[in-house]
């Protein structure tokens, strides 16, 4: 996306600047500008805006949408809100994105189609609520909504990364040791069964191998590894690789259950919350499964809406996959009964979630004790191949 950051003055010869995206040249800019009375002063190419996206937290999209929904429930317009938006935030790039949602309102542009520009900063759910908001009349609620789901997504990833900390502090420091041990420890001792002349058994002659490739070929070793990441990532971009990916994920061994309940949760709850604020079922279930963030469960949410659409119901269209807990379907068909069903759905997912917390307890109960005594065997045995010719040296003068 082509980007100009620029200086324009008002009617009242005001001066201000901003950034105007997807635009050919300065002609056109200036062009653009006049239309809504401003005359453009001097102007600039700008990086893209997508290359900076990455420096852009969720938590400060929440924070966002919070001060957005309260600056415009206190009456503000759209336009005042993105104003003062801009002038409060902190971090150049989102101040950037603001600037241009800013530019596409005044020049007429819908909330919604400006966010839309942006999508890989606002998510599905995000833009699905703004225009459930902007249809209803209700969007300072709907952006309110969209923060506390927000927090709730961003609290949960937390909770994910601080519980397997630990496990992969303790890999790291595995590989570290592991590492220390073949490139600066085992080729002393090989030095001194050289000396020695000591014959060494098959195990240290393995270990000695190992440690020659690392100290003298390290740099294949990493052009390796670079290769073998940007082939994974080239990998993971094809559809095919992408479906089996996901389905694997849901099916792995140790952490099938965890993955299924956190797409599951990820999935019921944007559900909910777009239901909650109007938008039609089929709608909310087709955005819903594009928020997962998983292909089997897109695959599941595409069938579920052609069972809404001829004539089934949430609960019994949810019953036909095992991947869905039966307390959400339940709590499903109470809500139907009672006409509360986002509300119910709600409740089976804050229940869904506490189940995550203690899968994930229960999951590094097993994981520490058993990283750690992996790692005490591989050093035991990279230590007993390179003791072995001592002791069968000292043997031999037994």
């Amino acid at each position: 996306m082509t980007a100009y950051q620029y200086m324009a003055r008002d009617e009242t010869g005001r001066k201000f600047s901003g950034i105007y995206t997807e635009i050919d040249n300065i002609t056109r800019l200036r062009e653009e500008l006049a239309k809504i009375g401003y005359v453009l002063i001097k102007a600039r190419r700008k990086k893209s805006l997508a290359a900076k996206r990455g420096r852009i937290k969720r938590s400060e999209v929440a924070t966002f949408a919070y001060k957005f929904a309260g600056m415009y429930s206190a009456g503000l317009s759209i336009l005042s809100c993105m104003e003062a938006l801009e002038e409060q935030t902190e971090n150049q790039a989102f101040k950037e994105v603001i600037a241009d949602i800013k530019q596409s309102i005044q020049t007429g542009s819908s909330l919604k189609v400006a966010c839309e520009k942006h999508k890989n900063l606002f998510t599905d759910f995000f833009l699905g609520m703004i225009e459930a908001g902007e249809t209803s009349g209700k969007l300072g609620e709907t952006l309110n909504i969209s923060a506390a789901y927000l927090e709730k997504q961003a609290e949960i990833k937390r909770k994910v990364t601080s519980a397997f900390a630990y496990p992969i502090i303790v890999a790291v420091m595995c590989f570290v040791v592991i590492s220390f041990l073949l490139i600066f420890v085992i080729p002393i001792f090989m030095k001194l069964y050289q000396q020695a002349h000591v014959s060494l058994p098959l195990p240290t002659r393995i270990l000695v191998g190992t440690s020659s490739i690392i100290t003298e070929q390290w740099w294949v070793i990493l052009i390796m590894a670079a290769a073998g990441v940007i082939t994974g990532r080239w990998l993971l971009k094809k559809p095919q690789v992408q479906d089996w990916w996901d389905g694997f994920k849901l099916n792995m061994p140790i952490f099938a259950k965890l993955n299924r309940m956190l797409v599951v949760s990820h999935f019921t709850r944007t559900f909910a919350m777009l239901v909650s604020v109007g938008v039609p079922l089929i709608r909310a279930l087709e955005v819903s499964s594009l928020v997962a963030h998983n292909h089997k469960l897109t695959e599941i949410g595409e069938e579920l809406q052609q069972e809404v659409k001829a004539g089934n119901t949430i609960a019994n269209s949810l019953k036909s996959y095992s991947i869905f807990p039966p307390i959400i379907v339940q709590l499903a068909a109470s809500g139907e009964q009672v006409g509360q069903l986002p509300q119910m759905l709600n409740k089976g997912t804050d229940i869904l979630d506490k189940d995550i917390e203690r899968a994930i307890n229960t999951l590094l109960i097993k994981l520490e004790p058993a990283l750690t005594i992996i790692m005490g065997v591989i050093v035991g045995l990279i230590l007993m191949g390179a003791y072995l010719p001592m002791f069968d040296y000292m043997g031999h003068l037994q």
